[in-house]
């Protein structure tokens, strides 16, 4: 995997060999940060199912503040974390969890968040849902999605809009707008 921009630009890093793990491609990564450049640079950003890093590691390249990845394959989780230490991006953290589990928590909301699960699953609209129900985004938060291109995006929560939707090859990608002043706060 390559980064293409910011800061670890031309870096490569390993990817590890696990079935159906699929880097999200240069091309869409290309369009989805070009899309991302006016908000990312500071931004707390969540790649949910983190898989080969390419989103959050990305992120971390072109000025995210802080990057979580959530991992539940522990020999992924290794090599993320390698990588972070690879790059000196002290801004990634990497958890081995549950993404679902994970998100039935707490903690603080992110502005972006980056939902790219498995194709041969349904993780989609329920990591959605959780999201917006458990107060895991920001006031104004963008969250990215990707599917198959024959599949359909979820329905997605009442406060959020499409704002972008494409697709390339077989993946469709999309970024969702949370409106604002219907976010969930936190308290505490």
């Amino acid at each position: 995997m390559r980064i293409i921009g910011g800061r670890y630009r031309g870096r490569r890093l390993p990817v590890p060999a696990q079935p159906g793990l699929r880097p999200t491609a240069d091309r869409v990564r290309e369009t989805l940060f070009n899309w991302l450049q006016p908000v990312i640079i500071g931004a707390r950003c969540l790649d949910l199912f983190a898989g080969s890093g390419a989103l959050g590691f990305e992120a971390a390249s072109r000025g995210a503040a802080e990057v979580l990845m959530i991992e539940h394959s522990e020999p992924v989780v290794r090599v993320l974390a390698a990588n972070a230490r690879i790059l000196g991006a002290a801004q990634v953290r990497v958890r081995s969890t549950d993404a679902l589990r994970w998100l039935a928590g707490s903690g603080a909301p992110f502005d972006i968040v980056f939902l790219d699960p498995p194709f041969h699953t349904d993780l989609l609209a329920p990591s959605c849902t959780l999201l917006s129900e458990r107060g895991w985004l920001a006031p104004g938060a963008l969250v990215y999605l990707e599917t198959p291109a024959d599949r359909a995006l979820p329905g997605l929560p009442a406060d959020w809009t499409l704002v972008r939707d494409k697709r390339a090859g077989r993946v469709r990608f999309a970024l969702a707008a949370i409106e604002p002043q219907r976010c969930k706060g936190r308290e505490g």
